[in-house]
């Protein structure tokens, strides 16, 4: 695949995959993060000594690699008044072929909420998504407990669609999920 351009503004940000020399500033605000405000925010970090300058190249450089397969695409959200890293965008390719289907991650560090990033960020990477990599549609897996995303995936213009049950293994328990959508027009 030709690798493509996935980088969009907003009106407060910026969506771009994130590069070596933003280190500094994804670590500082990773390590800003204000403790867990609720079960599904990790909060700060307890330990933050693996997270060297040597392990984000190799996770830049891991992320680069799936985009140019077309698998995954990450993006740093940068606040472009300051160039501060408020958070990050996912994107996974669950099947091309004949349905251009994937799902969306988000994270905004938690010093950051409440000011509209989240919802901001995901409309622009939606719309970046659909025009820029051809998805046809993208869906939000949400565990159905955590209402702040729910509510941004609402606020986004994602659609409500049904629970899946039993979708996905965590802690040793399969978990239901919400599922969100959104089809290109």
């Amino acid at each position: 695949m030709v690798k493509v351009d996935v980088y969009t503004e907003t009106e407060r940000l910026v969506l771009r995959p994130f590069k070596r020399d933003d280190y500094h500033n994804w670590y500082k605000q990773f390590d800003n993060r204000l403790p867990s405000q609720y079960r599904h925010d990790d909060g700060r970090p307890s330990n933050l000594v693996a997270y060297t300058e040597d392990w984000f190249a190799e996770w830049v450089s891991n992320f680069d690699h799936s985009a140019n397969e077309d698998r995954m695409y990450n993006l740093g959200v940068f606040r472009k008044e300051d160039g501060v890293n408020v958070g990050k965008i996912e994107l996974l390719t669950i099947m091309r072929m004949d349905y251009q289907w994937a799902m969306m991650g988000y994270s905004i560090h938690n010093q950051f909420w409440k000011k509209g990033y989240g919802v901001e960020s995901v409309i622009a990477a939606t719309e970046l998504f659909f025009n820029r990599l051809d998805f046809h549609r993208i869906e939000l897996h949400i565990h159905e407990d955590n209402l702040p995303s729910i509510n941004l995936a609402k606020k986004a213009g994602f659609i409500y669609e049904c629970v899946r049950k039993d979708f996905s293994l965590e802690n040793d328990r399969w978990t239901d999920f919400y599922i969100y959508y959104q089809n290109r027009s």
